[in-house]
């Protein structure tokens, strides 16, 4: 999946349209989109599903109050990975 459609994802995510974001990271297997689907069941409210994909992306589970943390770090690495494909 390309970083624009990542960053497509984060931005419905910074929106609170978890829906969205969900439609564009469930076909990518990486692990930034497995983040990214975590992410997306935290703000859904389903924290035992958001877990399991912590678990896939190799993450932490940081608990439903730190979603705005995740989101910021989210896009950060989004941007991240975008940075060293092009560089």
């Amino acid at each position: 999946m390309a970083d624009a459609d990542l960053a497509r994802a984060v931005a419905h995510l910074e929106a609170g349209s978890w829906s969205e974001a969900h439609r564009i990271v469930q076909p990518d297997e990486s692990a930034l989109a497995a983040w990214l689907h975590g992410i997306v069941h935290i703000l859904e409210g389903d924290l035992a599903n958001a877990q399991g994909w912590y678990r896939r992306a190799g993450r932490p589970f940081p608990g439903a109050e730190a979603v705005q943390a995740e989101i910021a770090a989210a896009r950060a690495a989004v941007q991240a990975s975008g940075s060293a494909r092009s560089g």
